[in-house]
């Protein structure tokens, strides 16, 4: 259970971090795609609302019902999509400080029983509670990542 509480606390801070590592760049940074093939960084930042939204809906969906389907999205088109490709990025850093609280607010108040819960998503099989805490702290530090290594491009 010490390895979930950690788990909690890295998720409900991660909106800060990722704030501290965009707040300071302009418009042509964010909106540049210096690595073939990888998204800009707003792109990163708008698939993090996109994607960290659909979890969290994920996660009610499997504590509220038995064994629930997971829908998917095509997060490439999604990322493609004209708002996603916006360097206004407010609004999903917005989004993503309020979801935070929330997702890491229900984790934390999740019964001993509830984590293994799991629901049924077409590409990726079986997802418990617990998988999907894990996968998706995973998940804002790969994009973290993924920003650092779009930085460094633009710098070389």
């Amino acid at each position: 259970m010490h390895e979930q509480h950690a788990q909690i606390e890295r998720l409900r801070t991660f909106p800060i971090a990722l704030h501290a590592a965009v707040a300071h760049l302009d418009a042509a940074t964010l909106t540049a795609t210096p690595l073939p093939g990888e998204w800009s960084i707003a792109q990163n930042v708008h698939h993090l609302a996109d994607s960290h939204l659909n979890c969290y809906v994920r996660c009610k969906l499997i504590a509220s019902e038995a064994e629930p389907p997971l829908k998917p999205y095509d997060q490439d088109l999604w990322a493609a999509m004209p708002d996603a490709k916006d360097a206004d990025l407010s609004a999903s850093l917005a989004i993503l400080a309020g979801l935070h609280t929330r997702w890491a607010a229900f984790f934390a108040d999740l019964p001993d029983d509830a984590w293994q819960r799991a629901g049924h998503h077409p590409e990726s099989g079986r997802n418990t509670l617990a998988s999907m805490l894990v996968s998706y702290v995973n998940h804002g530090d790969s994009h973290l990542d993924q920003i650092a290594r779009t930085l460094a491009a633009l710098r070389q």
